[in-house]
This record gives C-alpha cells, sequence and structure tokens, in this order.
C-alpha cells in the first residue's frame, strides 16, 4: 500500500495477498514447504534468482503479509519476523555482531535480555556495558573502539523511563554503531523510532500487536541492507514465526490504534488515581506530569501507553499482599493483553538480574507493574484497593 494512508488504515489493510480463491480475510497457509512447477524453477528460488516460497522456515505468506503490515507501520523498508520477542533480539544481535564487537545497552531493560546480554551472549565474544538510559553521558563515556550496537526500550520495562531517541542515535552514529528500540510498550500507534533516527526497531508480538495474549511472536524491522544479516541468521538458525500465529497477530493489529487508545486513557486515569493514595509511594506513568521525563514522553510518543508502575510502602511483604487481595486481575508477568496483569517484577521478570541490579535500575522490593487492560476502570481501582486498604 502506499504510504500516505493513515496508520489505522495500514493496520488493517497493508500487507493483504489474496490467493487465486481472492478470499477477503487473509488467508492462512498452513504447510511446511512449497512445490515448483520445475527443476529450474526450484534452483532459480533457491538460488534467489526468482522470488517466491520455499520452505515455511523462512518464506511463508502468511509470515510474510504479517512482516510487510509491520514494515508499513513502523515506515521500514523490511521485516524479519522471528517466534518471539526474546528470539527477535537474539537474531538482532547474531545477524548483525561478531566475536569481540561490544553493545552498549540500558539498564531499565526486561530481565531476560539482561541474561542474554551480561551472560549468553559474553560467553561467544560479545561484551556488554550497562548504563542509565536517562544520561546520555552515560552512553558516551561507554562507548568502545568495537562499540556496534546502542539498544534501549522507551519506556523501560518496568519502570516507564523514556530516553531521547533522536538524541540517543546521534551518540550512537557519531560512534559508528547502530541504535535498536524495542518499541514494545508503545507498538508503532504511539511511537515510531525509526523515524526519530533509530536503526533498527523490536517488539515482542506476544504482547500488543496481538493483544489477547494468545501466540507468541516477535520482529526485527530496519533497512533492507541491514534486515539483511538478520534474515540470513533466521534462515539458518530457524527461530520462525509460525503461519498460524502470524494470522493471528494480523487479525490482532487490526484493533491496534483503538485498543492503544483505551489502554492509555485506563493507565492514565489508574495513575492519577494511585497517586492520590496514602499506601503509595510513588507512581511511574509517563502521561504523568509528576513523570521525570513526561516532556520529552509527550513530544516523542502520543500518549502514556498501559503499563503503570508504582512502589508501595511496606516493600515486598506489602506489594505480595496486593497482589494476593486482588480477584479480577490476572497475576502474570505478561502484558499487552486485553486483561490487566499485575507482577511483582523483582521476584519475576527481573528475578534473575543481580540484587545490585536491580537496586541501580531502580527496582525495589515494592514495586509494582500493571498492564492495564480494557476492563471498567473501576473495577481495576476496586481490585487494586482490595489489597492497598489496608496498608496504612
Amino acid at each position: 500500500m502506499k504510504d500516505d494512508f493513515d496508520l489505522e488504515t495500514l493496520a488493517i489493510r497493508a500487507g493483504t495477498q489474496r490467493s487465486q480463491f481472492n478470499e477477503h480475510s487473509e488467508a492462512m497457509f498452513l504447510t511446511s514447504s512449497f512445490v515448483f512447477e520445475s527443476a529450474a524453477q526450484a534452483a532459480d528460488r533457491f538460488g534467489g534468482q526468482e522470488p517466491g516460497n520455499i520452505y515455511s522456515r523462512f518464506t511463508n505468506p502468511s509470515v510474510t503479509m504479517l512482516q510487510d503490515r509491520l514494515a508499513a507501520l513502523e515506515g521500514a523498508e523490511f521485516c524479519v519476523a522471528t517466534s518471539s520477542g526474546m528470539s527477535a533480539i537474539l537474531a538482532c544481535v547474531m545477524g548483525l555482531l561478531s566475536a569481540g564487537d561490544h553493545i552498549v545497552a540500558s539498564r531499565s531493560i526486561f530481565g531476560t535480555t539482561v541474561q542474554l546480554f551480561g551472560n549468553i551472549l559474553k560467553r561467544f565474544g560479545v561484551e556488554t556495558t550497562f548504563v542509565s538510559l536517562t544520561e546520555p553521558d552515560a552512553w558516551r563515556q561507554a562507548v568502545q573502539s568495537n562499540t556496534k550496537l546502542f539498544f534501549v526500550e522507551t519506556p523501560s520495562n518496568p519502570l516507564t523511563e523514556v530516553c531521547d531517541i533522536a538524541e540517543l542515535a546521534g551518540i550512537a552514529h557519531k560512534a559508528g554503531a547502530w541504535l535498536a528500540v524495542d518499541n514494545c510498550f508503545c507498538t508503532p500507534m504511539l511511537q515510531r523510532p525509526l523515524d526519530l533516527g533509530a536503526d533498527i526497531v523490536i517488539h515482542s508480538a506476544t504482547k500488543y500487536l496481538d493483544g489477547q495474549g494468545r501466540v507468541l511472536g516477535g520482529a526485527v524491522l530496519g533497512s533492507k541492507q541491514l534486515m539483511e544479516g538478520v534474515y540470513g541468521f533466521l534462515r539458518t538458525a530457524g527461530p520462525t514465526l509460525s503461519a498460524f500465529n502470524a494470522w493471528v497477530i494480523l487479525k490482532g493489529i487490526e484493533t491496534l490504534k483503538i485498543r492503544m487508545d483505551a489502554h492509555s486513557r485506563n493507565a492514565l486515569e489508574l495513575a492519577q488515581w494511585l497517586e492520590t493514595l496514602p499506601q503509595v509511594e510513588r507512581v511511574y506513568y509517563p502521561g504523568l506530569v509528576s513523570h521525570p521525563q513526561h516532556a520529552l514522553a509527550m513530544r516523542q510518543q502520543k500518549s502514556g501507553g498501559g503499563i503503570v508502575a508504582f512502589d508501595v510502602k511496606g516493600g515486598k511483604e506489602a506489594a505480595w499482599r496486593v497482589v494476593d487481595a486482588t480477584r479480577m486481575l490476572s497475576i502474570t508477568a505478561n502484558l499487552g493483553d486485553t486483561k490487566t496483569t499485575i507482577t511483582h517484577p523483582a521476584s519475576t521478570t527481573h528475578s534473575r538480574v543481580t540484587a545490585e541490579a536491580r537496586v541501580a535500575a531502580g527496582i525495589g522490593d515494592g514495586l509494582l507493574r500493571v498492564a492495564v487492560g480494557l476492563e471498567s476502570i473501576e473495577d481495576i481501582k476496586t481490585d487494586l484497593a482490595r489489597g492497598l486498604q489496608n496498608q496504612a
């Protein structure tokens, strides 16, 4: 589709391919391989002389439709879909970096991403320096002669810290490095990092892109030249998105705009309510005026998004009482669902991170993260109030 369509339209129409049956809704191509008309055609497909499908590990029409739709939404030349958000990050790094290269990453990232960068990649000769997301000078000072990649989440998980993407891109490019932005919390409906100077966008499609907690998926997006390396890794190593999951996520993306607007409205109201409670020490939400990067967030995001974190007075014991008192909220570490979820990051998503690293990232024992869903906001408040009302 032409790039002059609005995002709402691209989310529904972009990337659609119809088969010979001319179906209206996108089809699922549940096949492992594809048949060729001749030996010559097979040779041309495998050799890259003729475009077309070969084997669903790396070519499938359902997956291609999702890739094209996401690329249109993010304003990217090319998208590589993967089996999960973590496999997207792995494919990005393995496709673009080599032993001896160096990464500068934010401390404020998903705990499993910390483990991937700090432990697993280290075993293969790729070192990572972790710095504060919000201090540009720390990024400048962390640069080494072999630095190839800057990696951030903005807003971050779970404290919703926000970095200046354009400024960080400038620092990365001056150092000869790429800037990769995990855009999971915002999606392209609220933020388009490539427009702000980033080189790569990462998604856990499991979250808001699907939107109903049904399937796993991931994506890496950027220029065609950059994505050739990522695609080459996927083709060989096989962290492949299934055709079924691609179809489910395609259907989810059709309602992405209205869902993100609704998530953001509910989250803002919840954050404002939490700020009034004496049992709550601090609330973290980019849409609040009290957020340290509020002005920046409102410049580069269309709204605050759907994630709210807050510190409960009384530490871990008090925080767990809030979690255990809920009757409606789902106690799970997943996010981006129509159903509101609640988790205690220090003992779940960031439990494998060292205590020292959690302190450095600002993740205390009293911190709770709520991924605000689409239920009645009054019901969400009531459910949280059950555990907060006796915390004074």
